[in-house]
């Protein structure tokens, strides 16, 4: 009879040392994926939506990002080493959508997501507490998110854009001409011209092809 009571109550500190690790664990995952919540929404609604005014890829992004920290949080609960997170994440980050609606920015703000999931749910810094790591957890996903800002912005250096045109006045194009067939350019388009690059020429309908590079205003 003493020895079952004493399994009893080896079983029952047991239950209440799983049920203790599970509520710690519990607490941590909401924790981190709050956090990794709002820095994704921050960055995809902030950043990339206020800049490129595209909404379609929401569920794209919103999707890696929350796959990413599951995967990498839970396999990290299992001993997960920090090489193999990192390996798990370079794989994930070479995928590539076969479709033309995803341009490398997409594809760069995808692997900014990724990143930030995986930062989330694997960053630890040891012998620091759970408060210690949260806060370093959101000082790094906001430092993410404001040179995405300052990047996408125009407070670091001035956003160059380019066009294709056809052009008609193939007699601009030869040399020493290059001042006066860019003036002409910004006549006909009414962009702010800077630099133009001649492509190919076709003397049979007197056109050529022209990369125009002008500031976005």
């Amino acid at each position: 009879m003493t020895d079952l009571f004493i399994q009893l109550s080896i079983i029952d500190e047991n239950v209440a040392t799983g049920v203790e690790a599970l509520q710690k664990l519990s607490i941590k995952l909401l924790a981190r994926i709050v956090i990794d919540l709002i820095s994704a929404f921050f960055l995809i609604r902030y950043v990339y939506f206020a800049f490129h005014k595209r909404s379609e890829l929401f569920f794209t992004f919103f999707m890696f990002n929350i796959v990413i920290f599951l995967i990498c949080f839970l396999l990290n609960k299992v001993d997960l080493s920090m090489g193999a997170a990192f390996g798990l994440f370079a794989v994930f980050s070479m995928l590539r959508y076969r479709t033309e609606d995803i341009s490398i920015k997409d594809m760069t703000y995808i692997f900014l997501l990724i990143a930030i999931g995986l930062i989330n749910a694997v960053g630890k810094i040891k012998g620091a507490g759970d408060l210690y790591e949260y806060v370093f957890l959101g000082g790094i996903n906001f430092l993410i998110i404001t040179i995405a800002y300052l990047l996408e912005s125009k407070l670091i250096f001035k956003k160059e854009a380019v066009q294709i045109i056809i052009y008609d006045n193939i007699e601009l194009i030869k040399s020493g001409n290059n001042a006066l067939l860019i003036e002409d350019l910004k006549n006909r388009t009414g962009l702010n011209i800077h630099r133009i690059s001649i492509g190919k020429i076709d003397f049979l309908k007197d056109a050529t092809q022209i990369k125009v590079y002008y500031y976005e205003s």
